[in-house]
């Protein structure tokens, strides 16, 4: 409709000549920028900036969500309520950019906003609404929750992301060589762009997908039949579909079918590789998925003056620089809770997405033991908890009112709501421990650790995702035991938070009371090591390298057979 060429407003630079556009559901560019929920947004923040900064031939496409993830504010009693309110941005630009796409049917009129790269030091992006006067109710809804908890809503939501990222390039007149699907929701894009090409092997020499996690809701399942009502294959007849995929039954699952699309795919620790590359392995056509480790953007994450004082040898000021970030994060959860908090004392921090595998409450389970640690005046601790769960996740939720309800007995734990990026780096620069408890290994990377470190919080952790590539005991990390995986969950449990305990007791606490100078090397090793690998302009560079510049595989087998 509107046929408006895009200028590029930079000159790539020609090692990342490539053109790429990266589709996500989710981006955590910035705290005033509420379209994400998790560590899936995190990471494609930091990927957007580190590719800005490398001058990378690159773009961001996502979905302006209205009301965002949600706000996460508490009730009279103080356990947490799911707030949907209206986001508004001054700072995306309309370009005039309007097109239609079909949705259930009937043509759904999409725009497109623009952010800039100098508003928050990203590659130029991209955003879909379909918040509308011209649509009716339902499909002004589609662009309004960041993953509706309504089937049909979600997947209304992948043919925006998918069909109308994929039109909104050829409505700028772009020519994009790659399209990079983070995670498979935007996966729908493929047959549009089998719609343009007819072919199968043009469509598989453009498209590259990253797996982010082993776990079930991650892998989204539906009907082939729902699907195709939806339109979600682009009006490519039925035979066609099952040809590109692979799929001869009812039931289509979105990651094999990237999977088996994509003329590479990876996973997102060394680790994870391995996961999925055995998850899949039951399914045919299903070339090998390598692996590029998660990072994070340091110049977005990192205390400078943290690094500053590392620079200078200057060992006093480092620790009184951490004392001071304390103190600013202090002040946080004497506004929310009402209890103030000492700069002194050992402070544990678990903060990320509330979810069941990742056990928020692990540290609790063996309470007797934990009010004692807790009750220590002579090596006293601090623990923080903060995290969003999914909204419909009432396991989740139940975990994070529970945590609430046993805070109450202790002036000394606390439990934090918003948690955004703002709240996430002041939870990383004013904690002293990062403490992460997945059950191995479903933890497919994880990133919040990373930022961490990059602030001088030292990682406490399940070795599971990144942790394998970059702790090592007692010298930048404190790493809880491993044992064995093939016993009932709740047995893994109390094996886990008897090992924890015990870590914190007999190692941690000692060094950071009795050790001083031992804590403060520690501390320093964990920053220095984190980087650059650890840091996404390494891993940008590597999508390159790795993905967009890769060949087509003959697959081993016929997706027909």
């Amino acid at each position: 409709m509107s046929n408006t060429k895009f200028t590029f407003p930079y000159k790539p630079d020609p090692k990342y000549g490539k053109s790429t556009a990266y589709f996500s559901m989710e981006f955590g560019i910035h705290q005033a920028f509420k379209i994400y929920s998790g560590g899936l947004g995190y990471l494609a923040g930091s990927h957007m900036r580190s590719a800005y900064e490398l001058k990378q031939n690159f773009i961001g496409i996502g979905i302006l969500w209205k009301y965002g993830y949600y706000d996460q504010v508490r009730k009279g009693d103080k356990t947490m309520f799911a707030l949907f309110q209206e986001k508004l941005y001054s700072f995306l630009e309309d370009i005039g950019v309007e097109f239609s796409i079909p949705v259930h049917g009937h043509q759904v009129k999409v725009k497109a906003l623009y952010l800039k790269p100098e508003v928050f030091g990203t590659v130029p992006m991209f955003f879909l609404t379909t918040d509308l006067p011209e649509n009716d109710y339902l499909s002004q809804t589609i662009s309004h929750k960041l993953y509706d908890g309504n089937e049909l809503s979600r997947v209304a939501q992948y043919v925006l992301l998918g069909i109308g990222g994929a039109k909104l390039i050829d409505e700028l007149e772009l020519d994009i060589e790659t399209y990079h699907f983070n995670e498979a929701h935007a996966l729908s894009a493929c047959f549009y762009l089998y719609d343009k090409y007819k072919s199968i092997e043009e469509l598989r020499s453009r498209v590259v997908f990253t797996t982010h996690t082993p776990e079930k809701a991650g892998n989204e399942e539906n009907d082939f039949s729902l699907l195709d009502l939806m339109g979600f294959f682009y009006g490519v007849p039925e035979e066609t579909v099952r040809e590109i995929t692979g799929f001869q039954g009812n039931k289509f699952n979105h990651t094999v079918a990237a999977l088996r699309i994509a003329k590479a795919s990876n996973a997102v620790s060394k680790k994870h590789a391995e996961v999925a590359n055995e998850m899949w392995s039951s399914y045919d056509a299903i070339p090998e998925i390598i692996s590029i480790t998660n990072a994070q953007n340091f110049n977005y994450w990192a205390d400078k003056e943290l690094y500053r004082m590392i620079d200078l040898n200057d060992d006093d000021r480092l620790i009184e620089r951490k004392k001071e970030l304390k103190s600013e994060f202090f002040e946080v959860v004497a506004d929310q809770t009402g209890k103030l908090f000492d700069p002194e004392v050992l402070t544990i921090v678990w903060a990320r997405r509330f979810a069941e595998y990742k056990r928020a409450d692990l540290i609790t389970l063996h309470l007797d033991r934990f009010k004692e640690i807790l009750s220590n005046k002579n090596r006293p601790v601090q623990i923080i908890w903060a995290g969003k769960p999914y909204p419909q996740d009432f396991g989740a939720m139940s975990i994070f009112d529970n945590l609430v309800h046993m805070n109450r007995q202790f002036m000394n734990s606390a439990i934090l709501v918003g948690y955004e990026l703002n709240l996430s780096k002041l939870c990383k620069q004013g904690s002293d421990i990062w403490l992460n408890t997945p059950r191995p290994p479903r933890e497919a990377s994880g990133t919040s650790g990373m930022t961490a470190a990059m602030n001088g919080s030292i990682n406490f952790s399940l070795p599971d995702g990144w942790v394998l590539e970059f702790s090592k005991h007692m010298h930048n990390s404190f790493v809880i035991p491993e044992i064995d995986r093939t016993i009932p969950h709740y047995e893994q449990d109390h094996l886990d938070a008897t090992n924890l305990l015990d870590v914190l007791e007999k190692e941690i606490l000692p060094t950071y009371y009795d050790h001083p100078e031992k804590w403060g090397q520690i501390m320093k090793n964990s920053m220095s090591e984190v980087i650059p690998y650890f840091d996404s302009a390494r891993m940008a560079d590597e999508y390159y390298a790795k993905l967009y510049k890769s060949k087509v595989k003959e697959l081993n087998q016929s997706l027909l057979s």
